[in-house]
């Protein structure tokens, strides 16, 4: 083989066209023989430059010999080095303009721990997966049907070892993954792990798209993360960024000296807006996503800033943005390349779930290119997160004026298979963690939150919760310490931590709660519309008829002895579940005894139950079917 060979005209033409998903198998560094000697192949795209040259440790930073040949006019650079297998490099870039300037590999696969930049030459080859049987479930898996409850990490600060330093992937696949399955949880949602020079970005301003971070240890230690993940029945998301990208000196900005994967300024980030108009950002991004994939074995994307994407004007003043060739402020070439990227990404893996963070009302954002969708097979639903918070900080007495906030997302919420987020945004800059936006004395705090996730987990849409939720931190998150553990050792956060787990598992095992989950089939009101008294009553439907809760949410520190809601159909029911209970922390206001349906017509339906309602409470009750006799009613089975 030699260097033309491994990357071929026709993969450098597919590559220019936008059309080359795998490109990070011949870009970059790759050993290969050429000629039967061994070496490292590299292969960048700089168009226009004047040369470019390969550098490293292996030469002393030393250009000399070690310039690249473009591939005719492509901006394609290539160059075999024998017997270069390992070491640190960059590519030196000369511009027509007589300036030069290093940049790290754009598709490199390892690099140096933060603040060093160099690439790091390294082969993601020899590791020996064992989640043949997880990938094989995976493939004929349907995601809408089943339960997802995704744990939110950013692994610099869910844990930390004693002296300050950040634990390392075999760390995480021991702690954080039994953590998780205990907790029963379904998924961990990581906020980006690729390189990243800032601890303050979180991860989301990234330099080394192909590159696993090397704060957390190697790639192949994250493959070994990622494959006891799955061993253990644990899904795996990545936070994704494909919109925008730092402006560091060794990044993608400014490649060749202008303007090459960038379009213009993101104003608010910061940060460089990628150039969607351009087919060889298409081929890079489209690869990188399918590299995750097909490397770690990742089960989906979480795509970040899907809105700054969509809207030529996003955070932008008037008379700066460019109109698309309709007049319009859509970006043609975004909406473009995220159908084309969900195409490629879910039929090449099927059953992974590719989900937008996208926050304004965008139609069709979950559905299929073929019907104008983007493609996504979910989206966050931040309406409903920012409409619920807003709500659950409302002191009590103003909330019957604003009844409105809890029951106006069930408009639209089967217009887009939903994600209900609790994310790490809304915990952070002055916006006060879950507990501390309650509002009443320190018990009323609690069970408040008790009542914001039992709302979470019983309204429709997959489920995600940033870490630190689970503990009820007073304190907003903080990206540069480790949560606040030791709150487990007080009674009612160690409670509270219980309650989570508990309604997690009950989440998992009750169908009604997941399986229709995107249509009304799943869902039907009892009573939306207690404003009075702040109560929600409603139905969740599995596909089995028979199988339903019935759902009682309290948002008033009041309690009832004796309130009555309408039920489905007659017979027995029994609670299942009550945020109040007292090993949670709650006043111990239950319905321990099965309750019978009355023909009282109550809620416009011919039977009814007369219930206990504790404060601030969510209580879920589930029929019990009977077998009837000549004499009444014999045994009971659920």
């Amino acid at each position: 083989m030699n260097s033309t060979n491994f990357l071929s005209r026709e993969e450098i033409y597919l590559f220019n066209r936008g059309e080359l998903y795998k490109s990070y198998t011949k870009f970059g560094a790759h050993i290969i023989k050429e000629n039967g000697q061994l070496g490292t192949h590299f292969a960048v795209w700089v168009p226009d430059a004047d040369a470019v040259y390969v550098v490293g440790d292996f030469n002393d930073w030393d250009s000399k010999r070690t310039k690249m040949t473009e591939i005719g006019t492509t901006g394609v650079w290539i160059l075999f080095l024998p017997g270069i297998l390992e070491g640190l490099y960059k590519f030196k870039i000369e511009t027509k303009t007589g300036t030069s300037f290093l940049k790290s590999d754009p598709f490199a696969f390892c690099s140096e721990l933060r603040p060093l930049t160099a690439s790091r030459l390294y082969s993601l080859e020899s590791y020996q997966w064992l989640d043949q049987e997880w990938i094989s479930r995976r493939e004929t898996s349907q995601p809408k049907e089943k339960p997802l409850a995704i744990y939110e990490v950013h692994l610099g600060s869910w844990r930390r070892k004693e002296d300050g330093s950040f634990y390392h992937w075999s760390d995480f696949a021991e702690e954080l993954l039994s953590y998780v399955v205990g907790m029963g949880y379904t998924h961990i949602e990581l906020l980006p792990v690729m390189e990243h020079p800032y601890d303050g970005s979180w991860g989301y301003q990234v330099t080394g798209y192909f590159s696993c971070s090397s704060r957390y240890g190697t790639p192949q230690g994250f493959m070994y993360f990622v494959d006891c993940c799955h061993r253990a029945g644990i899904g795996v998301i990545l936070d994704w960024v494909p919109g925008h990208f730092c402006k560091d000196a060794h990044g993608l900005g400014k490649f060749n000296g202008s303007s090459v994967y960038e379009k213009d300024e993101h104003g608010q980030w910061g940060t460089y807006n990628f150039d969607f108009s351009k087919a060889e950002v298409w081929s890079f991004l489209i690869s990188n996503a399918v590299f995750w994939f097909e490397k770690f074995h990742i089960d989906g994307l979480r795509v970040d800033g899907v809105s700054s994407m969509l809207y030529l004007d996003f955070e932008k003043p008037d008379k700066v943005w460019e109109r698309n060739i309709h007049g319009g402020r859509e970006n043609l070439q975004a909406i473009a390349f995220m159908q084309r990227l969900n195409e490629v990404v879910l039929k090449d893996y099927p059953g992974v779930l590719m989900i937008a963070e996208e926050s304004t009302d965008w139609p069709l954002v979950s559905y299929p290119p073929y019907v104008n969708g983007l493609g996504y097979n979910f989206k966050w639903n931040m309406g409903w997160m920012n409409d619920t918070l807003r709500y659950m900080q409302l002191e009590f007495s103003w909330r019957k004026e604003h009844h409105q906030l809890l029951n106006f997302s069930l408009t639209y919420a089967f217009s887009e298979n939903f994600v209900l987020p609790l994310s790490h945004d809304e915990v952070v800059h002055g916006k006060r963690s879950l507990l501390d936006k309650m509002p009443g004395d320190y018990w009323q705090k609690f069970a408040g939150l008790r009542n914001l996730v039992g709302y979470f987990m019983s309204h429709p849409g997959k489920k995600l919760m940033f870490m630190g939720g689970e503990l009820a931190q007073f304190i907003e998150w903080r990206c540069d310490a480790e949560l606040d553990w030791l709150l487990l050792d007080y009674d009612l956060h160690r409670k509270y931590q219980e309650y989570v787990r508990r309604i997690n598992k009950l989440y998992r095992r009750e169908k009604a709660l997941w399986e229709n989950d995107h249509d009304w089939s799943g869902f039907e009101w009892i009573d939306a519309d207690n404003n009075e008294q702040s109560i929600l009553v409603f139905c969740r439907r599995a596909r089995n008829p028979r199988d339903f809760l019935v759902i009682v949410i309290n948002f008033q520190p009041v309690s009832y002895e004796n309130f009555r809601i309408g039920v489905p159909r007659r017979g027995v029911y029994q609670e299942i579940f009550n945020s109040d209970a007292e090993f949670f922390g709650g006043s111990n206001h239950l319905n321990q005894a099965p309750l019978v349906a009355e023909k009282i017509k109550w809620h416009d339906r011919t039977f009814s139950l007369r219930v206990k309602v504790p404060p601030l409470a969510i209580v879920i009750f589930k029929p019990r079917y009977q077998y009837k006799l000549r004499w009444g009613v014999s045994h009971v089975r659920r």
